[in-house]
Protein backbone atom coordinates (compact mmCIF):
# COMPACT_ATOMS: atom_id res chain seq x y z
CA UNK A 1 0.00 0.00 0.00
CA UNK A 2 1.36 3.43 -0.95
CA UNK A 3 1.88 5.88 1.89
CA UNK A 4 0.22 8.61 -0.20
CA UNK A 5 -2.59 7.99 -2.70
CA UNK A 6 -4.28 10.82 -4.57
CA UNK A 7 -7.25 10.01 -6.77
CA UNK A 8 -8.89 12.55 -9.08
CA UNK A 9 -7.89 15.56 -6.99
CA UNK A 10 -9.36 18.91 -8.05
CA UNK A 11 -8.72 22.27 -6.39
CA UNK A 12 -10.39 25.36 -7.80
CA UNK A 13 -9.91 28.94 -6.59
CA UNK A 14 -12.60 31.50 -7.41
CA UNK A 15 -11.03 34.87 -8.25
CA UNK A 16 -13.78 37.31 -9.14
CA UNK A 17 -15.53 35.93 -12.22
CA UNK A 18 -12.66 33.54 -12.97
CA UNK A 19 -12.19 29.94 -11.82
CA UNK A 20 -8.53 28.96 -11.49
CA UNK A 21 -7.89 25.22 -11.55
CA UNK A 22 -4.88 25.05 -9.23
CA UNK A 23 -5.01 21.24 -9.33
CA UNK A 24 -6.70 19.34 -12.13
CA UNK A 25 -7.35 15.57 -12.18
CA UNK A 26 -4.28 14.77 -10.08
CA UNK A 27 -3.84 11.07 -9.34
CA UNK A 28 -0.63 9.92 -7.72
CA UNK A 29 0.93 7.28 -5.49
CA UNK A 30 4.04 7.81 -3.34
CA UNK A 31 5.62 4.98 -1.39
CA UNK A 32 6.98 5.30 2.15
CA UNK A 33 10.60 6.46 2.14
CA UNK A 34 10.58 8.03 -1.33
CA UNK A 35 12.48 11.23 -2.16
CA UNK A 36 10.35 13.29 -4.55
CA UNK A 37 10.98 16.73 -6.08
CA UNK A 38 7.94 18.67 -7.32
CA UNK A 39 8.99 21.08 -10.06
CA UNK A 40 7.45 23.43 -12.61
CA UNK A 41 6.94 27.13 -13.34
CA UNK A 42 5.29 29.54 -10.91
CA UNK A 43 1.53 29.00 -10.86
CA UNK A 44 1.77 25.36 -11.95
CA UNK A 45 0.20 24.04 -8.72
CA UNK A 46 3.29 22.94 -6.79
CA UNK A 47 2.57 24.73 -3.52
CA UNK A 48 -1.15 23.92 -3.74
CA UNK A 49 -0.24 20.24 -4.02
CA UNK A 50 2.12 20.50 -1.03
CA UNK A 51 -0.51 22.30 1.08
CA UNK A 52 -3.01 19.59 0.24
CA UNK A 53 -0.55 16.80 1.12
CA UNK A 54 0.13 18.58 4.41
CA UNK A 55 -3.59 18.88 5.23
CA UNK A 56 -3.35 22.67 5.16
CA UNK A 57 -5.95 22.71 2.39
CA UNK A 58 -8.81 20.48 1.22
CA UNK A 59 -9.56 19.40 -2.36
CA UNK A 60 -12.86 20.34 -3.99
CA UNK A 61 -13.19 16.77 -5.21
CA UNK A 62 -11.25 13.54 -5.24
CA UNK A 63 -9.69 11.49 -2.46
CA UNK A 64 -6.44 11.68 -0.50
CA UNK A 65 -5.40 8.60 1.42
CA UNK A 66 -2.50 8.87 3.84
CA UNK A 67 -1.19 5.57 5.19
CA UNK A 68 -4.39 3.90 3.98
CA UNK A 69 -6.76 6.38 5.62
CA UNK A 70 -9.00 8.72 3.60
CA UNK A 71 -8.03 12.00 5.24
CA UNK A 72 -10.34 14.11 3.04
CA UNK A 73 -13.29 12.91 5.12
CA UNK A 74 -11.80 13.83 8.51
CA UNK A 75 -12.84 16.76 10.70
CA UNK A 76 -10.47 19.74 11.10
CA UNK A 77 -9.50 18.51 14.58
CA UNK A 78 -8.71 15.02 13.27
CA UNK A 79 -6.65 16.49 10.44
CA UNK A 80 -4.78 18.71 12.92
CA UNK A 81 -3.86 15.65 14.98
CA UNK A 82 -2.45 13.90 11.90
CA UNK A 83 -0.47 17.04 11.00
CA UNK A 84 1.04 17.12 14.49
CA UNK A 85 1.90 13.43 14.65
CA UNK A 86 2.70 12.32 11.10
CA UNK A 87 3.71 15.37 9.00
CA UNK A 88 6.59 17.85 9.25
CA UNK A 89 6.85 21.15 7.33
CA UNK A 90 9.87 23.17 6.22
CA UNK A 91 9.31 26.53 4.52
CA UNK A 92 11.47 28.92 2.51
CA UNK A 93 10.88 31.74 5.02
CA UNK A 94 11.48 29.48 8.07
CA UNK A 95 8.25 30.52 9.92
CA UNK A 96 9.99 30.66 13.31
CA UNK A 97 8.39 32.53 16.21
CA UNK A 98 10.54 35.72 16.51
CA UNK A 99 10.34 36.14 20.29
CA UNK A 100 11.23 32.50 21.07
CA UNK A 101 14.73 31.09 21.31
CA UNK A 102 15.95 28.30 19.03
CA UNK A 103 15.28 25.73 21.77
CA UNK A 104 11.79 27.12 22.41
CA UNK A 105 10.93 27.07 18.70
CA UNK A 106 12.04 23.44 18.43
CA UNK A 107 10.00 22.56 21.53
CA UNK A 108 6.73 24.02 20.19
CA UNK A 109 5.31 20.82 18.60
CA UNK A 110 6.10 18.86 21.79
CA UNK A 111 4.40 21.52 23.88
CA UNK A 112 1.28 21.43 21.68
CA UNK A 113 1.23 17.62 21.88
CA UNK A 114 1.36 17.71 25.69
CA UNK A 115 4.73 15.96 26.01
CA UNK A 116 5.87 16.11 29.69
CA UNK A 117 8.54 18.76 30.46
CA UNK A 118 11.39 16.37 31.27
CA UNK A 119 10.86 14.32 28.11
CA UNK A 120 10.43 17.53 26.12
CA UNK A 121 13.72 18.95 27.41
CA UNK A 122 15.55 15.70 26.60
CA UNK A 123 14.22 15.64 23.04
CA UNK A 124 15.08 19.29 22.43
CA UNK A 125 18.59 18.86 23.85
CA UNK A 126 19.16 15.89 21.54
CA UNK A 127 17.81 17.80 18.52
CA UNK A 128 20.04 20.81 19.23
CA UNK A 129 23.03 18.48 19.29
CA UNK A 130 21.97 16.52 16.19
CA UNK A 131 21.52 19.70 14.15
CA UNK A 132 24.70 21.41 15.36
CA UNK A 133 22.83 24.10 17.31
CA UNK A 134 24.13 23.52 20.85
CA UNK A 135 25.74 26.94 21.05
CA UNK A 136 22.65 28.67 19.61
CA UNK A 137 19.99 27.22 21.93
CA UNK A 138 19.20 30.55 23.61
CA UNK A 139 19.44 32.71 20.47
CA UNK A 140 16.32 34.21 18.90
CA UNK A 141 15.81 33.89 15.12
CA UNK A 142 17.12 37.43 14.46
CA UNK A 143 20.38 36.39 16.12
CA UNK A 144 20.86 33.40 13.79
CA UNK A 145 22.17 33.09 10.24
CA UNK A 146 19.85 31.90 7.47
CA UNK A 147 21.35 28.42 7.59
CA UNK A 148 20.96 28.22 11.37
CA UNK A 149 17.34 29.37 11.13
CA UNK A 150 16.62 26.66 8.56
CA UNK A 151 18.29 24.09 10.82
CA UNK A 152 16.03 25.19 13.67
CA UNK A 153 13.04 24.93 11.33
CA UNK A 154 14.02 21.39 10.26
CA UNK A 155 14.64 20.35 13.87
CA UNK A 156 11.18 21.66 14.79
CA UNK A 157 9.62 19.89 11.79
CA UNK A 158 11.11 16.53 12.76
CA UNK A 159 11.00 16.65 16.58
CA UNK A 160 7.80 14.55 16.57
CA UNK A 161 9.45 11.95 14.30
CA UNK A 162 6.99 12.42 11.39
CA UNK A 163 6.64 9.83 8.64
CA UNK A 164 6.31 12.55 5.98
CA UNK A 165 8.44 15.70 5.57
CA UNK A 166 7.22 18.42 3.20
CA UNK A 167 9.67 21.16 2.18
CA UNK A 168 8.64 24.23 0.16
CA UNK A 169 11.71 25.86 -1.46
CA UNK A 170 13.83 24.99 1.62
CA UNK A 171 17.02 26.47 0.11
CA UNK A 172 15.38 29.46 -1.59
CA UNK A 173 16.61 32.07 0.91
CA UNK A 174 20.08 30.58 1.38
CA UNK A 175 23.40 31.01 -0.37
CA UNK A 176 24.58 28.06 -2.44
CA UNK A 177 26.98 26.59 0.14
CA UNK A 178 24.43 26.83 2.98
CA UNK A 179 21.77 25.45 0.64
CA UNK A 180 23.94 22.39 0.01
CA UNK A 181 24.28 21.84 3.77
CA UNK A 182 20.51 22.05 4.27
CA UNK A 183 19.91 19.72 1.31
CA UNK A 184 22.29 17.13 2.80
CA UNK A 185 20.47 17.44 6.13
CA UNK A 186 17.10 16.74 4.50
CA UNK A 187 18.57 13.85 2.53
CA UNK A 188 20.01 12.31 5.71
CA UNK A 189 16.51 12.34 7.22
CA UNK A 190 15.20 10.65 4.06
CA UNK A 191 17.98 8.04 4.31
CA UNK A 192 16.67 7.35 7.83
CA UNK A 193 13.27 6.40 6.41
CA UNK A 194 11.33 9.69 6.29
CA UNK A 195 9.38 10.30 3.09
CA UNK A 196 10.72 13.57 1.66
CA UNK A 197 8.73 15.71 -0.79
CA UNK A 198 10.43 18.94 -1.88
CA UNK A 199 8.98 21.76 -3.98
CA UNK A 200 11.88 23.48 -5.72
CA UNK A 201 12.77 25.71 -8.65
CA UNK A 202 16.42 24.67 -8.28
CA UNK A 203 17.34 22.17 -11.02
CA UNK A 204 20.38 21.05 -9.01
CA UNK A 205 18.25 20.10 -6.02
CA UNK A 206 15.61 18.57 -8.28
CA UNK A 207 18.22 16.40 -9.97
CA UNK A 208 19.22 14.92 -6.61
CA UNK A 209 15.76 13.46 -5.98
CA UNK A 210 15.06 9.89 -7.01
CA UNK A 211 11.73 10.94 -8.51
CA UNK A 212 10.58 14.18 -10.10
CA UNK A 213 7.01 15.34 -10.64
CA UNK A 214 6.95 18.03 -13.33
CA UNK A 215 3.80 20.17 -13.08
CA UNK A 216 2.09 22.53 -15.51
CA UNK A 217 -1.33 24.19 -15.29
CA UNK A 218 -2.34 22.25 -12.19
CA UNK A 219 -1.56 18.82 -13.64
CA UNK A 220 1.34 16.41 -13.41
CA UNK A 221 2.86 16.62 -16.87
CA UNK A 222 5.66 14.11 -16.30
CA UNK A 223 6.56 11.65 -13.56
CA UNK A 224 10.26 10.87 -13.88
CA UNK A 225 11.76 8.06 -11.81
CA UNK A 226 15.48 7.40 -11.51
CA UNK A 227 18.73 9.13 -12.39
CA UNK A 228 18.74 10.99 -9.06
CA UNK A 229 20.17 9.50 -5.95
CA UNK A 230 21.60 12.41 -3.97
CA UNK A 231 25.21 12.62 -5.05
CA UNK A 232 27.63 13.88 -2.43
Amino acid sequence: MAQIELEGIERVFHLGDTDVHALSHVSLGIEAGEYVAVMGPSGSGKSTLLNLLGLLDRPDSGHYRLEGRDVTTLSPDEQAQIRRERIGFVFQSFHLVPRLSAAENIALPLLLAGVPPRERDDKVRRALSDFGLDSRADHRPDQLSGGQRQRVAIARATIMAPALLLADEPTGNLDRATGRDVTRLLEALNAGGVTLIVVTHDPVMGARARRRLLMADGAIERDVVGSGGAPG
